[in-house]
């Protein structure tokens, strides 16, 4: 963070030294893929000064000598789309963690090809003098946003020692920030907001005077996902606007804050969002809102971001309608991801006027695509990051339709050597 400089200044430069080790290790794949657990061994080279002084930091490289198996027959995996983060247990004369990570830096791997992990690198501050053993711990493996955890399953040997002598500075160590193996922060809780009251407004057909533009709520909509290879839960806030056209309205359906960041490289026009919005009250039907594919390649570490939905509604019905969030789809890469609503939420109520063909009871769609045509101030968003890992919102929708999923099915088996019966 500082600089190539500022880094050069503040490491120590000592003789280094390498050293290999191996041990055994269980790998659990992300939730919701369908696999087990697999165990196998964990070949690494750690490389760590041979001497140092006490307040003097220095770096660690651990490097992934040998993966014990192939990137299993499912997909292929894009360039730098894996990136490794662990855990370097120091003990001896000082007993601390040492937080690693490696770029997401790999070459393309195909279907059956070897894997490839980028080397990791950390710090460390020695406090006092004598020998510090250097062992390496626990690592997750993240790619396409899913994260594949490992773990020694037995005592591990040291991999290299660092001679601490006495000298100037602090006695305080410094840690480096804890990977989080996709480059952002986690999130560990499922929202805490319940959700608010839909809005309600009223329009005149008569006269042209009365308001035409209505926003809607947003509202946290719990999804069950069917993805092409399991299944997923996710949470995603959605709000609903409406713009009076006539007889009909103009819906405009935005995916509100949050936005999450690609792990590769993604072509342009290769995502395809749309849903049903559901009509209740005195109303009956589906609205087919769906937004336009993505125009420009999405580049890794930029953010994905998923248009408005639009589409137009003509009333079947005269009263206090209802519009709710229904069935998301998104199609992408050749697959289709399709996530329900386990509990309605209402996001808008309007005082509709009965139209011909309108939509009581059927449905009223039109291929939208263009965005812009609804109310409200707000702008367009990307899918939430909220809940828990296991439910975080809409990531495999947000990414590739499900590919993240499969992604993470193939890279948890990068390192077993065997996989446990079932």
């Amino acid at each position: 963070m500082l600089g190539g400089a500022g880094a050069l200044l503040g490491v120590a430069v000592a003789p280094a030294q390498a050293a290999e080790v191996a041990y055994a290790t269980k790998c659990v794949p992300p939730a919701g893929v369908g696999l087990e657990p697999v165990e196998g061994t964990t070949k690494v080279e750690i490389t760590a000064p041979a001497t140092a002084k006490v307040g003097e930091e220095v770096e660690v490289v651990w490097k992934f000598v040998q993966a014990a198996s192939k990137n299993p027959d499912i997909i292929d995996l894009p360039a730098n789309s894996v990136q490794p983060s662990g855990t370097l247990k120091a003990a001896g004369a000082q007993t601390t963690d040492v937080a690693m990570q490696g770029p997401r830096e790999n070459p393309a791997i195909p279907k059956g090809g070897n894997m490839v992990l980028s080397d990791m690198k950390g710090t460390l501050k020695p406090t006092t003098p004598g020998q510090l053993t250097l062992t390496p711990d626990a690592y997750v493996v993240n790619a396409m946003s899913t994260d594949t955890k490992c773990a020694p399953t037995a005592t591990v040997q040291p991999a290299a020692t660092i001679n601490v002598t006495a000298g100037g500075g602090t006695s305080t160590p410094t840690e480096s920030p804890d990977p989080t193996g996709s480059g952002s922060a986690t999130p560990t809780g499922t929202p805490s907001s319940t959700p608010t009251a839909s809005a309600s407004a009223s329009a005149s057909d008569g006269t042209g005077t009365g308001q035409t533009d209505f926003p809607g709520k947003a509202v946290q909509v719990p999804y069950a996902c069917k993805t092409p290879i399991g299944d997923k839960n996710a949470t995603s806030p959605v709000q609903i606007n409406a713009k009076k056209n006539g007889g009909s309205y103009d819906l405009t359906v935005r995916f509100e804050k949050s936005v999450m960041d690609s792990p590769a490289d993604i072509p342009k026009g290769s995502v395809k969002p749309s849903m049903e919005v559901v009509l209740g009250g005195a109303d009956k039907g589906k609205v087919h809102v769906e937004g336009p594919v993505n125009a420009e390649p999405i580049k890794s570490g930029d953010p994905i971001e998923i248009p408005d939905l639009t589409g137009t509604y003509k009333p079947g019905a005269s009263g206090k309608s209802t519009l709710s969030p229904g069935v998301l789809t998104v199609e992408a890469l050749g697959t289709t991801t399709t996530c329900t609503p386990t509990k309605s939420q209402v996001s808008l109520t309007l005082d509709t006027t009965q139209q011909a063909n309108g939509a009581s009871g059927g449905g009223s769609s039109t291929s939208g695509g263009t965005s812009g045509s609804g109310g409200g101030s707000s702008t367009s968003g990307g899918l939430a990051a909220t809940g828990a890992e296991d439910d975080s919102a809409l990531k495999a929708l947000g990414l590739v339709a499900g590919t993240a999923v499969l992604l993470g099915g193939a890279v948890f088996t990068f390192l077993p050597g065997r996989r446990r019966t079932r």
